[in-house]
């Protein structure tokens, strides 16, 4: 079934039932002519995805959405909309969790709720047959359900004593995430989106380990450059890291460098 609705006063959303992935239907939609900027929320997804393909488990229970953006700015500030995008979950899960909530972000697209897994991000670039680039941000929160035997350690919001609805969350997110989006300004203004990630991140100071394709590089967190890259203090000095699969616990005894 699917129901259009208003997620914001300039936003459309359209609610669905069982979707392959919500990512998908959002391109569907506006490749059919849709309006931008659209929101998709689907009640399960059957073929959901995360980061290099990676299946999502996407089960009834939880919150799965995906927000299409017309892509008016330089591709390379894309990679800064996990970090727009995870500091508006945040945000959101504070207003329905609480301050005293024990939430953090993970570089560079995770939320995390006791220091294990409940939300993922994925953004991928497309250009529709129009020609029109686009941008599509997938969310998927685990509000009642989570997988097991994870690579990073997962859990969901019922689990650790929050009965919280999916659509009362996406209520939450979708009004921060229209905040977030005005203040980053299509990267204009990521500086004071760093500064509030950084404030919010989990591991920041700490000794971690960025498995890359090909090696493993550890070293201390120390922040964020002025684009999203990960900065990491080692013997030999600073190395930013673009992309990678971030892990806490393997380095967190190593000796601090």
């Amino acid at each position: 079934m699917t129901h259009i609705q208003t997620a914001s006063p300039t936003i459309r959303l359209v609610a669905l039932g069982d979707v392959g992935s919500t990512n998908d239907e959002a391109l569907a939609l506006a490749a059919a002519g849709g309006s931008l900027p659209l929101w998709v929320t689907a009640r399960r997804q059957l073929a959901g995805r995360g980061r290099r393909g990676a299946p999502w488990i996407s089960e009834a229970g939880n919150l799965y959405a995906s927000l299409l953006l017309a892509r008016d700015f330089d591709l390379s500030q894309a990679a800064q909309l996990p970090l727009v995008t995870a500091l508006a979950l945040h945000d959101g899960l504070v207003a329905v969790l609480g301050s005293d909530a024990a939430l953090g972000i993970k570089w560079p697209n995770d939320l995390l709720l006791n220091r294990c897994k409940i939300a993922g991000i994925l953004t991928e670039s497309k250009v529709l047959p129009d020609g029109r680039p686009v941008i599509v941000i997938g969310c998927g929160v685990n509000c009642a359900r989570h997988p097991q035997n994870t690579r990073h350690r997962a859990t969901n919001l019922l689990a650790e004593g929050f009965k919280v609805s999916p659509d009362k969350l996406f209520a939450e997110f979708s009004k921060h995430m229209a905040d977030r989006l005005a203040v980053w300004d299509n990267g204009a203004g990521f500086s004071a989106i760093r500064t509030a990630w950084l404030a919010r991140a989990t591991g920041l100071g700490e000794a971690i380990e960025v498995r890359l394709p090909r090696t493993t590089i550890a070293g201390i967190f120390t922040g964020l450059d002025a684009t999203g890259r990960l900065i990491l203090r080692q013997a030999g000095g600073e190395r930013v890291v673009s992309a990678g699969e971030l892990f806490f616990d393997t380095a967190a005894t190593e000796k601090r460098l």
